[in-house]
């Protein structure tokens, strides 16, 4: 069977109606989580042959986020699949106003090999749970984990409701090229721009979670061990391949030099005397990221760190920074951090200000006049005050990017949402009419209207 041909399938299984029950619903978020704690060695095993990752960072990273996104939904599926009563407007005398939440339909889903098992099992929780069929596209680069997906995916669901690809850029491209009701996509900016491009072939709604330099704010009134603490911590987890890892610390100048022995301190405690020989610390996911890796460190003087072998790359400190570097004008996606001072914070903010937008930041204050301002003034995708990457956790919350670091957001009820239509319905059945709404219109009665409306 080819792309068209599945896609065709889907749809006409859509159209059976079968996906938007509630009982369908639930029966395969049930499934899915099933299949994933049946799986759940297996998965962390191909985890660790693709990243390295632990069977811990795993767990907490992937593995168990996305059990919390399944217990979330299968708890509240009923109540977000209700038809929802909204105000109706005297205008609208008499009348009653709701939103059903309809599925798009058929959707794709493309994720990405950094977080290949959440970030493709989450999004489709989402596009279940709003009833659609789903169509996936994970990661050649992380090839256990894709491989392991696809023989779960097959055992678990038919093709004419969720299918999963696995190839590589030619299936991407095949797999793109086809039309659907709405595609969701995890990746590069560079990547994002053409998923929008073809998309917009057919009008297709998007949502893309992208990534870009997340900055880690420091000012003088914070305990900088802790600060350096929780920065290693999300900058290092995964190598330092996450969206919203610290890009680039932003450091209040003079205090630079003890945040480095700090950070140094925590990346010996968290990864010992050698971190290579982690068995904590996670490889780089291929030969072609660990060469860009490589090239990066040129880009300044390493003051921690600065080593590498054929699959990782130390976690690294860098200072006295080329401002002409890529490393400062492209997303790092890797275990290497630049520190940046600033001396006036106004300044500081308005060169933020002026950057593209990016998906997290990160701000480290007692001052809360400092905090409000940034907060006002810089505009990114999420935030975490005096910690990291925390923001994600919270499915209380919409997470996604703006401008370069995307557009729509999900996790929670917000997956719902996203994979979802707000459909606005307004009932008249009540023979009740405004007589003023019909013609003909003499003169006097837009003063009347005009009562109203004022």
């Amino acid at each position: 069977m080819n792309y068209q041909e599945l896609v065709l399938k889907q749809r006409t299984f859509y159209q059976t109606e079968a996906t938007k029950s509630y009982a369908f619903r639930k029966d395969a978020l049930i499934k899915l989580k099933e299949a994933i704690k049946l799986h759940e060695t297996d998965i962390l095993n191909a985890l660790q042959m693709d990243l390295g990752k632990s069977h811990f960072e795993g767990y907490l990273t992937e593995v168990g986020v996305t059990l919390l996104e399944l217990n979330a939904a299968i708890k509240h599926l009923k109540s977000w699949m209700k038809v929802r009563r909204v105000a109706t407007p005297l205008t609208l005398f008499k009348a009653k106003s709701y939103l059903y939440q309809e599925p798009y339909g058929t959707v794709l889903i493309m994720s990405p090999w950094n977080y290949p098992f959440q970030l493709t099992i989450g999004p489709l929780i989402g596009a279940i749970a709003a009833g659609n069929t789903a169509v996936l596209k994970s990661s050649p680069d992380s090839v256990h984990t894709s491989k392991l997906m696809k023989t779960i995916i097959e055992d678990l669901f038919p093709e004419e409701f969720v299918k999963i690809y696995t190839g590589g850029l030619d299936e991407s491209k095949a797999v793109l090229s086809q039309r659907y009701d709405y595609i969701f996509f995890t990746g590069s900016t560079e990547v994002g721009k053409i998923v929008m491009s073809e998309a917009s072939k057919h009008l297709t709604p998007v949502t893309l979670e992208l990534g870009g330099k997340s900055p880690a704010i420091i000012d003088d009134t914070m305990d900088l061990s802790m600060v350096a603490k929780r920065i290693v911590y999300g900058k290092f987890v995964n190598a330092g391949q996450t969206c919203i890892a610290p890009d680039y610390v932003l450091i209040q100048k003079g205090l630079e030099e003890t945040f480095i022995v700090h950070a140094n301190a925590w990346i010996r405690t968290f990864y010992g005397t050698d971190p290579m020989k982690s068995l904590d610390y996670p490889k780089i996911i291929s030969k072609k990221h660990h060469a860009r890796l490589v090239s990066l460190l040129q880009s300044g003087k390493p003051v921690v760190g600065g080593s590498f072998t054929d699959t990782k790359i130390e976690p690294t400190l860098l200072t006295q920074i080329d401002l002409d570097s890529p490393i400062l004008k492209e997303e790092i996606f890797g275990p290497i951090l630049p520190i940046l001072t600033y001396e006036n914070e106004d300044q500081m903010i308005h060169a933020l200000k002026i950057k593209e937008k990016p998906l997290a930041l990160y701000l480290f204050t007692k001052n809360k006049k400092f905090e409000q301002k940034v907060l006002a003034q810089v505009s990114f995708g999420g935030a975490t005050l005096n910690d990291t990457i925390m923001h994600f956790a919270n499915s209380n919350m919409p997470f996604g990017g703006v401008g370069h670091s995307g557009m729509g957001g999900y996790h929670g009820k917000f997956s719902f949402m996203t994979f979802s239509h707000a459909k606005g319905v307004v009932d008249r059945s009540r023979i009740v009419d405004l007589f003023f709404r019909y013609p003909p219109y003499p003169k006097k009665r837009i003063h009347l209207i005009k009562k109203i409306v004022k």
